[in-house]
Formats: C-alpha cells, sequence, structure tokens
C-alpha cells in the first residue's frame, strides 16, 4: 500500500462518521438562502456543493485545507495533492513515496499517440489534451472494479488509483502534445531524477539553463491546483462523477469546462491585451497612456481581462504570487513592466465605475506575461498548462467525495412560468 492511500484510508473513517452525525442532527437546518437573481445569475452565490480541499472567502482569496495559499507558494505540486488529498502537508518520505509512485505509473501509451497524430493538424492543444486523456479510459481501475462488484465503502479506492495514473501520464502527455501541434520536433523523455512539474517544463523542451522557468512551472501548478468546487471545471467533473462514471470520463469534462473563455482561456485573453497596449505605444506605456487604453477598453462596450473576479472582493492572492515572483526573476522584462504598471492604474478606472463590483487583478492578470517572457508563446497552449494543474484539485474533490458516499447530484429544476407565480404571490 502507498503512503498517501494508508494515510488516507485512517483518515476516511472519521471523515464519514462526522459527515453521518452532521447530516442527521441538522440534516433539516436551512443553510443557503436562494433568490431569483441567483437562479437566472448562473447560481452565483448558492451555497449547494461541499467542497473540503479548499474554499475562497471574498477577502482573503484561496485557501488549501485551511492553510493560506502565502504559506505553500514554495512547496512543490506534490506537495500540494497530498495536502488537498489528506489536509496534512506530506513529510519529506511521503513526498518522495509519492514521486516514486507517479514515477511507477508514468508513460503514455503508443496508441494514445496515434490517435493524436490521426486529429487534423490545427487542432486544438486542450482537445487534444482531453482527447489523451479520454482516450485511456479503458485503463481504469475504477471501472474494472465496479464491473467485477465492490462495496460503495471502497470507491474511493480505485478512484485514487486511477487519480495517481492521471497525473502521473499528465506532464508527459502535455509535453507531447506542445510538440506535436506546434512542430518543435519528438517527443522527448522523461527524467525520473525531476519533480513534478520540473519534468513537465523538461518535455516542453523550452530552454531553462537555470531552472528558473521550472520554479515558475512549480509556482504556476500550485496556484492554479484548485479554487472551490463550484468552478465550472470542477464543478463539471463532480456532476459527471457523481454518477459514478470513472476519472477518465470525469477529469475529461472538467477539462473540457475549462476550455471555455470565460473559464481557462482569461489568461491568453489578458496577455493579449497587454500586447495590444505595447503594440499601441511602442513599448511600455506610461502610466497616462495606460489609463487612456484601460478607458478605450470600457468606452468600446469590452471588458478589462485580468480584473475582478466571481467571488473575491480583493487582489487575488495568486497574482500577487506572480507578481512577486515576476519582480524577482524578470523585473526588466517590458511584457512584465507593463502587466506591473496595470497594477497600478486599471483598479483606479474600474473603481470609477459602478456596476464594477471587484476591480482588483485576478490571476490571469499577471501568469500570462510570465510564460511569455520564457518563451511559451502558443497563447491556445496556456489552458492546457492550466489543466495540468487544475487535474490535482478535481481528483483530490473526487477522491474525497467517493471517499465519503456523496451521492449522484440532482438538484430540482423549475419552469420561468412557475417562478413567476411565486415571485408574484
Amino acid at each position: 500500500m502507498s503512503m498517501l492511500k494508508d494515510k488516507m484510508a485512517g483518515i476516511i473513517p472519521g471523515m464519514r462518521d462526522e459527515i453521518k452525525n452532521l447530516v442527521k442532527e441538522h440534516g433539516d437546518k436551512e443553510i443557503s438562502k436562494v433568490t431569483l437573481k441567483m437562479i437566472y445569475g448562473g447560481m452565483r452565490g448558492v451555497k449547494g456543493l461541499v467542497c473540503d480541499t479548499s474554499e475562497v472567502p471574498p477577502d482573503k482569496g484561496l485557501i488549501i485545507r485551511e492553510i493560506m495559499l502565502k504559506d505553500l507558494t514554495e512547496k512543490i505540486p506534490e506537495e500540494i495533492f497530498w495536502l488537498l488529498c489528506t489536509g496534512q502537508l506530506p513529510t519529506k518520505a511521503e513526498v518522495a513515496d509519492l514521486q516514486a509512485e507517479l514515477h511507477a505509473h508514468a508513460g503514455v501509451p503508443d496508441y494514445v499517440w496515434k490517435v493524436l497524430e490521426a486529429m487534423p493538424k490545427d487542432s486544438h492543444p486542450m482537445c487534444m489534451l482531453d482527447t489523451g486523456i479520454l482516450v485511456m479510459e479503458g485503463e481504469s481501475e475504477f471501472r474494472k472494479r465496479y464491473t467485477q462488484g465492490m462495496r460503495k465503502e471502497d470507491y474511493w479506492e480505485p478512484t485514487l488509483a486511477d487519480s495517481i495514473r492521471i497525473l502521473a501520464i499528465l506532464p508527459e502527455l502535455a509535453g507531447g502534445v506542445y510538440r506535436m501541434r506546434y512542430g518543435k520536433g519528438p517527443r522527448i523523455k522523461s527524467d525520473t531524477k525531476l519533480d513534478w512539474s520540473a519534468d513537465y517544463v523538461h518535455m516542453l523542451g523550452l530552454p531553462d539553463n537555470d531552472g528558473t522557468f521550472a520554479k515558475l512551472m512549480r509556482l504556476y501548478l500550485t496556484l492554479h491546483s484548485d479554487h472551490e468546487g463550484g468552478n465550472v471545471s470542477a464543478h463539471t467533473c463532480h456532476c459527471v462523477g457523481s454518477a459514478l462514471s470513472d476519472p477518465y470520463y470525469a477529469v475529461s469534462a472538467g477539462l473540457n469546462g475549462l476550455a471555455g473563455p470565460l473559464h481557462g482561456l482569461a489568461n491568453q485573453e489578458c496577455l493579449g491585451w497587454v500586447l495590444d497596449v505595447m503594440k499601441k505605444f511602442n513599448g511600455v506605456p506610461s502610466e497616462k497612456d495606460l489609463e487612456k487604453f484601460a478607458w478605450d477598453t470600457l468606452n468600446a462596450g469590452k471588458v478589462v481581462p485580468g480584473y475582478g473576479h466571481a467571488v473575491l472582493r480583493i487582489t487575488d492572492p495568486r497574482f500577487d504570487a506572480f507578481l512577486a515572483f515576476g519582480k524577482k526573476y524578470c523585473a526588466d522584462d517590458p511584457v512584465f513592466q507593463t502587466v506591473e504598471r496595470g497594477f497600478n492604474v486599471v483598479p483606479n478606472v474600474l473603481r470609477q465605475v459602478q456596476k464594477i463590483a471587484d476591480p482588483w487583478p485576478n490571476v490571469d492578470a499577471g501568469s500570462g506575461g510570465l510564460l511569455y517572457h520564457f518563451g511559451l508563446r502558443e497563447f491556445e497552449y496556456y489552458t492546457v498548462l492550466f489543466s495540468v494543474s487544475r487535474a490535482m484539485g478535481m481528483l483530490s474533490q473526487l477522491i474525497v467525495s467517493r471517499a465519503w458516499g456523496e451521492p449522484i447530484e440532482r438538484p430540482k429544476s423549475v419552469p420561468t412560468k412557475w417562478l413567476k407565480a411565486q415571485v408574484t404571490k
């Protein structure tokens, strides 16, 4: 038994009892009030899901298992996944054991590459990544065990096994997609001496002589790993998984949601806006020029990408982390300087617009500029990076959900006619 599986086996019985007793004692208590505005506003603000891996208070930002994000920025993704699953940071021995398990389950099957090679040459890299994961569904340990017959209490075990397998192949799959889609040459073999994120950078094949890009990737994969259960990718994965679809189906579905322009595509739109500013002003704009460009964007009926958030009412702590990284490693880069200057100017513009509740930058305002600095300039690929990271959150949520026996998701829907009758009584 792996250390992670052993650790979770010790935690799960207590978690099940806690939830069972909570429902037994307080099952009829009202938790959330739902208004008509919430229903027609995409369920914004409705408390109707359970997510124990992370939370996002509007005045604090991302908290993973009760640990503030600012205290996790030096951790590697293996530590974050362990934390997401167990609620505890791992020891060095536990990290080494998880890394050994990931290496043992790595290796993208040849049949996956054959399928991807048969796709149109201009396929979107996200479609290629999702397809690669879904093509491997036949390897699902969960589907095999469920077909054979197993107790509901044991569902989490093959879910964990599938999750390890998916995480193990993701860096190679994503790296291979990058090289195949953009004509970068043959795929690069994994280096088992490297950690998960550094190996991903290695398989991308971009220059990283001093290891700084690997440091950025560790930070990037940590910052994007989880963000509550209500965002589109996490919620979609949860909903599909609640039907007991195996993790390959559920994660592929979640990543399909991440591919949308209102979710995972945001960072490339932010970078595009920054580059447009620089093109207009032939380099890093002055604060006055940047202010005018922001107003021009708003007056054209558009939004300034990278600013505002569905939940947060502060500067996104993930943006703060990227900003600190940029100041340390690429302060002289014109693109980064424009991003930093935008942070000084754009919120003051947006605060003058009455309908904008949150004028502060979110994570997407900073991430694209750093990726661009390190030579990753294929914008369409940025969502793949997001996907490699967010898979940790989706899978950990799925494991925990099956550990305590969460049922199939089935909210009640009503027609507009019924709602009109209710509000006019």
